[in-house]
């Protein structure tokens, strides 16, 4: 290379180089820069109720964002609730996954960017005249703007198909937070009832023993209050347990460590739910569900797909200017047109696959809707049952009660045999059982249906018990 050729290098490369820093820095003037994070390294569970930052103005309900929380005087069953919707791990993540939807909607927004693209030729050979020769052109991806709109619609659907799955989310984690509300005083109060029975068979136990040592008392007639103490021994234990696992459900859904202390206090209150009036309204009460508004969205959003498939059908459209020069040193100006032919693919994959997957959601939606009807008109059954079952189990609990108030009187004057009266005491203890046990079911059950037509129907329907 002559000192010509070098000399002609040296400029071209001073005018190319300002040109790729320029664009360098407008590339990355709006970029975001990255910054590494760290897995935690240790459990970060409260340790008490009032590390918990409770703000119920933003609780999704209008029951429990009016409700005071104060864990200072006990946790009634609407702040357990409210406990769960702010700390429950899983509604944690399904926000963080609102995140995501929310910057993929965003992302779908975005304009695509135009591309620049730069050669340059420098001649090896040839006569002084010779100069460098480059090439500049700008493209901009026409099919990628016309299909936006269908990118808009589906990941705005998509955002929105994600928010109501959380809306529905935190309606379950409510309940279940009722649930196991009831399930540990139910099961608290009916060990305390245990606990008196397996003191008074404990007491009639050590009366035989001794007795029998005495020889006041046959074997057989001994062993009776030792059966009767090791089935108290037996239902303790089976309760016990359940207990346990149902306090650690408890404190994994309100998202704290493993024997946070939790003085659950009060009873719930349910209202008396007017069936008929429910029935009357139920396709409006159904057009309020979360789960049903996201298969919605989720169907808007496919709607979106399919559309954009069809538009991907046709050719794509790529056009761009360029700028040239050659080693002759002749500048030109020109168009460029990049068009894609269908004619063996088409797009014909993917518009049978986004068809194919719109039926499926089409179903999917048609299938929980019939299952919301069935589901309600299961539970209206079931309720109706418990309370007729509770009302009867009830007169009979009342009905032994009276009889074991005689009992005990004839027996503590010694006009009954004791195992005429550890009978009916058992007898009483059982059907106290079978009454605690219903109420349990039914507001189980209440809690259920509340949950199937919305959390704030009780607010909507009836009175007070």
């Amino acid at each position: 290379m002559d000192a010509d050729s070098i000399l002609q290098y040296i400029r071209h490369k001073m005018i190319v180089r300002p040109i790729f820093i320029g664009l360098t820095i407008l590339g990355l003037d709006g970029c975001v820069s990255y910054v590494p994070q760290a897995l935690p390294t240790r459990i970060d569970l409260p340790q008490s109720i009032s590390a918990v930052k409770i703000e119920p103005a933003k609780l999704p309900f209008r029951r429990l964002e009016t409700h005071l929380f104060n864990p200072a005087d006990g946790l009634d069953i609407d702040e357990v609730a409210m406990l769960a919707v702010a700390n429950n791990p899983q509604l944690r993540q399904a926000r963080d996954g609102l995140g995501i939807a929310r910057a993929q909607s965003f992302a779908a927004g975005l304009l695509p960017d135009p591309q620049l693209g730069i050669t340059s030729d420098l001649p090896t050979n040839g006569t002084t005249s010779n100069t460098d020769a480059f090439n500049l052109n700008l493209n901009y991806d026409i099919s990628a703007l016309l299909l936006r709109s269908s990118r808009v619609g589906s990941a705005t659907a998509a955002e929105q198909q994600i928010n109501l799955g959380l809306l529905w989310q935190e309606w379950q984690v409510v309940s279940q937070a009722r649930l196991l509300f009831i399930r540990l005083t139910t099961q608290q109060l009916l060990l305390s009832k245990l606990q008196d029975a397996r003191n008074m068979f404990a007491d009639r136990y050590q009366r035989s023993q001794q007795a029998l040592a005495e020889g006041n008392v046959t074997r057989d007639f001994a062993s009776g209050d030792l059966a009767g103490l090791q089935n108290i021994e037996r239902q303790i234990n089976d309760l016990e347990r359940s207990l346990l696992q149902n306090r650690a459900s408890l404190d994994n859904l309100l998202g704290v460590a493993p024997r946070t202390q939790l003085d659950l206090t009060g009873e719930p209150a349910f209202s008396a739910i007017n069936e008929a009036a429910v029935r009357a309204c139920l396709l409006q009460r159904l057009d309020q569900r979360p789960d049903l508004w996201a298969l919605q969205a989720g169907y808007r959003s496919q709607e979106e797909k399919y559309r954009g498939a069809i538009l991907e059908q046709f050719p794509a459209l790529n056009i761009g200017i360029t700028r040239a020069r050659d080693t002759g040193g002749l500048y030109t100006m020109g168009f460029g047109l990049n068009l894609s032919l269908p004619i063996f693919n088409g797009n014909r994959g993917n518009i049978a696959i986004e068809q194919a997957t719109r039926k499926q959601l089409y179903d999917e939606y048609q299938d929980r809707l019939n299952s919301a009807y069935s589901e309600i008109d299961t539970a209206f059954e079931n309720l109706s049952l418990l309370q007729n079952q509770l009302l009867r189990t009830r007169r009979g609990e009342v009905e032994f009660g009276a009889v074991a108030q005689h009992a005990e009187s004839a027996y503590r004057a010694g006009n009954l045999a004791a195992p005429d009266y550890v009978r009916l005491k058992t007898a009483l203890l059982d059907k106290q059982t079978e009454a605690i046990n219903l109420k349990e079911a039914l507001m189980e059950q209440e809690i259920a249906l509340e949950t199937l037509l919305g959390p704030d129907l009780q607010e909507q329907n009836g009175s007070k018990k």
